[in-house]
């Protein structure tokens, strides 16, 4: 814990705190011989304590206007859960239902069965980091590593809105790489990438050589909730003819067999409908749970709030012992 202020050449001003020492504020009474006065203690110890609030009033005063509060600090932290970046597809199909038509009646599209699943899940992982990124087109930066839930639920929230354009799921693998070791620190416990997505492109092999990099250095976990449409290819088919079996008619499947290559613990779930969904993130949930070390950031706190009511407390204390003074007539 660490104190600062925000005009340091007002705690000069701080000496004045010696004037209560110097000079009693109250009437000074001349007696003939002090020896024939009773020892009080109690009285001594109000006289302390009167100089004492003076000190306290000017001292609380002078750091109250001169800005005094807690700096910025990392609080560390140690738990059990993960670092998770949720990584969404925005891409139109996922408005379409898993028949591949557009919801209606007790169907739902995809993408809203995604926010209602990662909701639950975000809502069980109670000591989890979650971070929240997307990708169409183009990556898009959403959400970075937080404990926040209510922050972490509405960036899952809006994922429901209308989809953008197409699938360039590299791009967004990049982005959601980029989430961990930014800052240089070294990361413990399980960092996991979720991709949710119902379709893939094909990865450039510059691309792949950053990807492989990054898992590999990191040690990421990777999991792929593919929400499969009715009637599409899914991961683990090979196709019939084999002039089919390449990353571009079945991008998907390339893109399943270029994970189980990197070297990283990786996991694929075909789900074809919301109670698969269901079911992979109940699977994710129970394998990971490991030892979580992680630092917190912790705001700047203003302290002159407290400042002020010190002073106020003291200078109360010696209004009302100025109060009770018993005064005595100067010519007697």
């Amino acid at each position: 814990m660490s104190f600062g202020v925000d005009n340091s050449s007002l705690i000069w001003a701080g000496l004045l705190a010696l004037l209560p020492l110097i000079r009693s504020p109250f009437q000074n009474v001349a007696y003939p011989w002090n020896a024939l006065l009773p020892q009080d203690r109690l009285s001594v110890w109000l006289g302390r304590s009167v100089r004492c609030a003076g000190m306290i009033a000017i001292l609380a005063l002078v750091f109250g206007i001169a800005g005094l509060h807690m700096k910025e600090t990392s609080v560390e932290r140690i738990g059990k859960g993960a670092r998770i970046v949720l990584l969404l597809d925005r891409s139109r199909s996922m408005d379409d239902s898993f028949a591949g038509r557009t919801p209606s009646g007790a169907e739902a599209a995809k993408s809203a069965v995604a926010e209602r699943v990662l909701s639950d899940f975000i809502a069980e992982r109670k000591h989890d980091l979650f971070g929240v990124a997307a990708f169409s087109t183009s990556p898009l930066f959403v959400l970075p590593l937080t404990e926040n839930r209510e922050a972490v639920l509405a960036a899952v929230r809006a994922s429901k809105q209308p989809g953008l354009a197409q699938t360039n799921v590299s791009k967004g693998l990049a982005m959601a790489l980029s989430y961990f070791g930014a800052d240089g620190r070294e990361l413990s416990g399980a960092n996991i990438i979720t991709l949710v997505s119902d379709g893939a492109a094909v990865v450039d092999p510059q691309t792949e050589a950053y990807l492989r990099r990054w898992f590999k250095q990191h040690r990421i976990h990777l999991y792929w909730i593919f929400l499969r449409t009715a009637g599409s290819p899914g991961l683990f088919e090979t196709p019939q003819n084999p002039d089919d079996d390449n990353a571009e008619a079945r991008p998907e499947r390339y893109l399943h067999m270029f994970f189980n290559g990197l070297g990283v613990p990786y996991q694929a779930y075909e789900a074809e409908s919301p109670d698969a969904v269901t079911r992979a993130m109940a699977e994710i949930d129970r394998v990971e749970n490991q030892t979580l070390r992680y630092f917190e950031r912790m705001p700047r706190k203003d302290m002159q709030s407290p400042c002020y009511a010190l002073a106020t407390l003291a200078l109360g204390f010696l209004f009302f012992a100025k109060w009770m003074e018993v005064r005595t007539c100067s010519n007697v």
